[in-house]
């Protein structure tokens, strides 16, 4: 039962930290890489498709990224929806293969950036605690239920903290190396 809890509570803080993971990758450092463009959609015979589902990405050189489209009519729609994204990216098309430099970041918007890695992290820190918060006040429950004693009822607080301690320090490793990444030139 004690150990139900502590599972669930690990799984959900792994899946907080996943989440932080991907916000992270979309915060793009000076070197191209094709997860910028994860989550770019385009009209796609009348329903709107992840880019990755009509065209190649790939990444040139580590200022540019490519696009081939599967099919060559659909070149002026994903120029339009790589211009209409909020990545302020402007794409060059060369026939059927549609390229994308990447902007230098300035080390204003490098601190900028900065900011909002550590906001991602302290969001996913909160997120972390209130999951600890759920699973002691699940043991609470069945502490109060007399389903458990007042000593398993501690050692499984114990254990939550311990994972959730785990997970904080994990957290801030990711930030960390997200920063340091960030503030390479």
């Amino acid at each position: 039962m004690i150990d139900d809890i502590v599972k669930d509570a690990r799984s959900r803080m792994n899946k907080s930290i996943e989440a932080l993971k991907s916000e992270l990758s979309k915060i793009r450092t000076g070197r191209a890489h094709v997860s910028v463009l994860d989550h770019i959609h385009v009209e796609y015979y009348g329903s709107q498709v992840p880019l990755s589902q009509v065209a190649k990405l790939s990444a040139e050189d580590a200022r540019t990224l490519s696009v081939t489209p599967w099919e060559k009519d659909m070149v002026g729609k994903i120029e339009k929806a790589i211009m209409t994204s909020d990545l302020g990216l402007n794409p060059s098309s060369a026939g059927t293969v549609i390229r994308i430099p990447m902007p230098p970041l300035t080390e204003e918007r490098r601190r900028e950036l900065g900011k909002v890695v550590r906001n991602e992290g302290e969001n996913a820190k909160i997120a972390i605690r209130n999951i600890r918060r759920d699973a002691n006040n699940d043991l609470k429950g069945f502490l109060k239920e007399k389903e458990i004693s007042e000593d398993e009822e501690r050692r499984g607080q114990d254990t939550v903290q311990k994972v959730t301690d785990e997970r904080v320090a994990e957290v801030d490793q990711i930030v960390a190396d997200k920063e340091k990444e960030l503030m390479e030139v």
